[in-house]
């Protein structure tokens, strides 16, 4: 083959994988925006109609009953009930999760019990909430009745996987020099976890939280089976407690305006929330 022909070859391979490239490109930004599209529609078609819902009424009254005239009534009950089972399931899950990914990450990194650990988590990871949500309604509801308790408790259960993964993640990223260097001035290794690695890897654990909690914030299929919902003022978790997602599953598939329109106002409060925890995360998560 002449120098000639081996260059028109070249160009012409060249040639092929220019216009293959072209093609993926093409592909992969289509795909890009047609996701955008509905995302974007979502969005627009949540602000445009939730705006419409919020008022003062909204975040200071009950539920009202059936038939009621539109501004009267709220979702207090609701918006709290869903703030106090979301902070329990918090507390719950993230020491669970913050420890777990601890040992995995300090502790046990090569066993048997290890690879165990993390085979179940990433099939918790993957798990449809509603499962868990039956998985609950079998040990507890079905003894004690449904409860905020246990709507807490299935929070808490989707809450510790998430945790898990990025605590792990994160301690293992910080460099091992950092720990050569303390084991050889004689810290334990507890303080060590504590005082370097832990507080090195901070903003990465606090961002998996944050992410959990925005995860729990709108699911809905546990609370059926857990908390149910109720129309009332509740301080305790001990019955029924009144949430968020289920009052505004209930109210969207009502026939009844005013109660469509606090359900599209609790959507948009629960969009808001979710926004503002997700950008407090990337926040965190870009601290050097």
């Amino acid at each position: 083959m002449t120098p000639l022909s081996a260059n028109a070859a070249k160009m012409a391979r060249f040639a092929r994988r220019k216009q293959f490239n072209r093609i993926a490109l093409t592909l992969a930004l289509a795909a890009m925006c047609f996701g955008v599209f509905w995302l974007a529609w979502i969005l627009l078609e949540t602000i445009a109609r939730g705006l419409g819902g919020l008022s003062v009424a909204m975040l200071t009254q009950s539920t009202p009953p059936a038939g009621e005239e539109i501004g009267i009534g709220g979702l207090a009950n609701a918006i709290w009930g869903s703030f106090v089972m979301v902070l329990m399931a918090t507390f719950i899950g993230a020491p669970i999760g913050v420890l777990s990914g601890i040992y995995l990450a300090e502790y046990d990194t090569h066993s048997k019990l290890a690879a165990t650990v993390r085979f179940i988590n990433d099939l918790l990871l993957s798990a449809p909430s509603i499962i868990i949500g039956l998985f609950i309604y079998a040990v507890f509801v079905i003894r004690f009745g449904f409860s905020g308790w246990s709507g807490a408790v299935a929070l808490a259960l989707i809450v510790i996987p998430i945790v898990i993964r990025t605590t792990e993640n994160m301690l293992a990223l910080v460099p091992a020099g950092l720990r050569e260097a303390a084991y050889a001035l004689g810290t334990p290794k507890w303080k060590v976890i504590t005082k370097i690695t832990l507080t090195a890897a901070r903003a990465g654990v606090l961002t998996g939280v944050l992410l959990a909690v925005a995860r729990i914030s709108g699911e809905t299929a546990p609370l059926l089976f857990t908390a149910m919902n109720n129309q009332f003022w509740t301080n305790g978790l001990s019955g029924a407690t009144a949430n968020l997602p289920v009052t505004i599953l209930n109210f969207a598939m009502s026939p009844y305006p005013n109660w469509q329109q606090l359900a599209w106002g609790g959507v948009f409060l629960i969009t808001l929330a979710v926004l503002g925890l997700n950008i407090l995360a990337r926040i965190l998560s870009r601290e050097k």
